[in-house]
């Protein structure tokens, strides 16, 4: 059984970078397809929101390929959009425009969606236990801000800004923990109440650091 479950396990960390390398590998295609569309001029004229249609529309196609073949489909759609700043910055900035005034209502709907399948018990049973693992979790966060901002031209104070700025999580913790409660998942309601949790503490630590420490850290001398 130990054997199965390692082998099976081993299998699985396989699976991680072939998910990632092919998330990124599609996101790529259809990013430089979405920039051939655009070179169309009838196409390139057409008003942003029809734009944003046209890129949802992709989007949902690499999403469907991605639970289909399990591989990362959300880094391919990050993928498209870094590929549509780089090569047309300013329909890119058209589209994030209108996907911001999108994103306002989607939240919205998002965290409703999340108060109502939360068992409020469930985060009592999390108790210090899930307290803990949650600060773990942002100390070794912190720890990787420090290493990939390491050797850029940042001075100390931006950097730990950046530790701050990176404390708060919630919209993909809101949108994940629902789905092992989706899936049904023996612990699916403590797995949200555990994402929940880490929503409040995040959140509310991130945005009291911020508020206290933001101006001291980014406008005093070097």
């Amino acid at each position: 059984m130990y054997c199965e479950g390692s082998g099976f396990a081993f299998a699985e960390m396989l699976h991680i970078p072939w998910s990632i390398i092919a998330g990124i590998g599609i996101g790529s295609g259809l990013g430089i397809l979405l920039l051939l569309l655009l070179l169309f001029r009838s196409i390139k004229q057409i008003r942003a929101t029809e734009k944003v249609i046209v890129l949802l529309a992709l989007s949902l196609v690499m999403i469907e390929i991605g639970d289909h073949y399990q591989i990362a489909s959300l880094l391919g759609a990050m993928t498209v959009g870094y590929i549509l700043f780089e090569r047309e910055n300013k329909i890119a900035r058209e589209i994030a425009s209108k996907l911001s005034k999108i994103w306002i209502f989607a939240e919205i709907v998002l965290f409703v969606l999340i108060g109502l399948s939360l068992n409020p018990t469930f985060i009592l049973k999390a108790g210090w236990k899930g307290l803990i693992v949650i600060l773990i979790g942002l100390a070794a966060r912190s720890v990787g801000v420090l290493m990939a901002t390491a050797f850029s031209k940042l001075n100390r104070k931006e950097k730990l800004f950046c530790v701050i700025a990176y404390l708060p999580k919630a919209t993909v913790q809101a949108a994940l923990g629902t789905i092992p409660l989706a899936l049904g998942v023996a612990e699916g309601e403590l797995i949200l109440a555990l994402a929940v949790m880490a929503i409040c503490v995040s959140a509310s630590l991130g945005l009291i650091l911020i508020n206290r420490y933001g101006t001291k850290l980014l406008c005093s001398p070097h």
